[in-house]
């Protein structure tokens, strides 16, 4: 390879490494701030954030979302059922579908795919909303105005979408359990869905729950985090609204993917 090619790859290598650590940091500058808000609210009435701020936030992005989940972990479920059964069936062990659709779901498909359902309903709406909010100057104006916009923007939509994805997650474990009962019921036969949820309550420990909702608050973090800091650096007007809502929803899933490796390793490779 002639040395300019091979000098234009390296340099796009330096510039990606380099652009992916200034994100990244920028990203932990604005948790540092929103948790040091966020503290600073509970302890002091100067710093307090808006209950009704928080409410209003909690019904946006997570009661609206509520069907959504609803109607894609039930599917999931179904899926699930149907997938398993041939290659189960060549064993006679089509009883432990439940077990199986239940072990799969509390630990990881309920939390991961509310969490992307979130990040295109919750975290691209976040994104467009602060990004026009910049792009009309309401940032400057608050900020003029003496009010701190990650007290009163990131705040309240950090912590509504943590608690939003927790409780949806829970939800999300019980549709995909639904979603596979239905299956058994209309097409497996009565022999799987008549020990269906007692396979289940077998194979499930607490473990298996516990760490679902671990990473579902991490994964609620994580989509609000990055809705936030996208819209908060838009530029460009209208064009730069849209692009930073398409990325909010691109890296989202992308951090999702990523932290569940990481959780799949620390929670059942090392057993803590």
């Amino acid at each position: 390879m002639p040395d300019g090619p091979r000098r234009n790859v390296v340099q796009a290598l330096g510039a990606g490494v380099l652009g992916g650590i200034e994100y990244f940091g920028g990203m932990s500058l604005l948790l540092v701030k929103a948790s040091r808000r966020a503290v600073l609210g509970l302890f002091t009435t100067r710093e307090k954030f808006s209950g009704a701020g928080l409410a209003e936030q909690m019904v946006r992005l997570g009661i609206k979302s509520l069907p959504i989940v609803v109607l894609v972990q039930v599917f999931i479920g179904v899926i699930l059922a149907l997938q398993l059964t041939p290659p189960l069936a060549l064993y006679g062990q089509e009883s432990q579908i439940s077990a199986i659709i239940g072990v799969a779901g509390f630990r990881m498909l309920g939390p991961i795919i509310t969490a992307v359902v979130l990040s295109g309903f919750a975290g691209a709406s976040i994104a467009a909303e602060i990004g026009t909010m910049v792009v009309a100057e309401e940032i400057e104006a608050m900020t003029a105005m003496a009010i701190n916009p990650i007290r009163y923007l990131v705040v309240p939509r950090i912590i509504a979408t943590l608690i939003a994805t927790i409780l949806l997650a829970v939800v999300a474990d019980l549709m995909i359990a639904v979603g596979g009962y239905i299956t058994a019921r209309l097409v497996l036969g009565p022999y799987v869905y008549t020990h269906y949820w007692r396979y289940m309550r077998d194979m499930l420990v607490y473990k298996d729950f516990y760490t679902g909702l671990i990473m579902a608050a991490v994964f609620g973090v994580l989509v609000s985090l990055i809705a936030c800091h996208e819209g908060l650096k838009v530029r460009g007007g209208a064009e730069g609204v849209g692009k930073a809502t398409t990325m909010t929803v691109v890296y989202s899933i992308v951090a999702i993917i990523i932290s569940a490796c990481i959780f799949t390793v620390i929670f059942y490779v090392y057993e803590l």
